[in-house]
């Protein structure tokens, strides 16, 4: 089994404060990752690890603070790009650090993470459509690692470089592995009515589209109405739920709202 999980920018960094990481939150998600992977290799019966293959799970992060701003100072979104270096720099710079940081976490509880720089792969058509080839993620899947990917720059013709966000990136490596499970996790336990209680399913944007606004900070890749939106264009569904129910998806639950046609 395939799985592609995001861990949203806003979950694992401070976002309102530039280049700030949320150690705790950052840590807790890993030892969710680390205690499913764990508990697979040691051949143990855990429920909650069933269906779970670690050597299957692809790990995506959002820019959080660490990205955003960079991108904002410098006018660079999903739509417009820049042909300055230093802009470019900047960006992945950033993001390249804060990849470093997830990494890191993750390995320190032993999972085999392996970082994927998406500014060296993927680009973008002048009419916007994203090429992300995916067969270095099928063959590090493969060899047993966790590959781990992140918002970034992307070559983008007639802009120079432009955002790649990491929504765009879930649905599409999604896509190519054919995951049989994606999950974002967020710093919401889901998309959230005008009385703040969950909604279960989204099975088109409309249904929603009143309650969806942008981030409450800086995020030039349009918050959690470009994230629905972004998985409402998968063959399958998915989970937007909270750091608390990060665990459950790993054991093969779908907590919080589910997004597009149902398995």
């Amino acid at each position: 089994m395939t799985t592609v999980l995001k861990l949203g920018g806003s979950v694992i960094t401070e976002k309102d404060r530039p280049e700030t990481l949320d150690g705790p939150a950052l840590d807790a998600a890993a030892a969710a990752i680390g205690e499913v992977t764990a508990s697979i290799r040691s051949g143990g019966d855990d429920a909650s690890a069933a269906d779970f293959a670690p050597a299957e799970l692809v790990v995506v992060h959002g820019g959080g603070s660490f990205g955003h701003h960079h991108a904002e100072a410098h006018d660079v979104s999903t739509t417009a790009g820049t042909h300055d270096p230093e802009a470019v720099l900047a960006i992945h710079g950033a993001m390249t650090t804060l990849n470093r940081f997830v990494v890191q976490r993750l390995r320190d509880h032993e999972v085999p993470a392996v970082p994927v720089h998406p500014l060296s792969a993927a680009n973008r058509d002048d009419d916007g459509s994203l090429t992300l080839p995916a067969g270095q993620i099928e063959t590090l899947l493969a060899e047993g690692f966790v590959p781990v990917l992140h918002g970034d720059g992307v070559a983008h013709a007639g802009e120079g470089v432009s955002v790649l966000s990491g929504d765009e990136i879930v649905v599409s490596l999604a896509d190519s592995l054919t995951a049989e499970r994606v999950g974002v996790c967020s710093t919401v336990p889901g998309v959230l009515d005008q009385a703040d209680e969950v909604v279960d399913s989204i099975g088109a944007f409309e249904d929603v589209e009143a309650l969806l606004g942008g981030s409450d900070a800086t995020d030039v890749s349009g918050g959690m109405a470009a994230k629905v939106r972004e998985l409402l264009a998968l063959e399958g569904a998915a989970s937007i739920f909270g750091l608390d129910d990060l665990p459950a998806f790993l054991g093969g639950g779908q907590p919080g709202t589910t997004v597009g046609r149902s398995p």
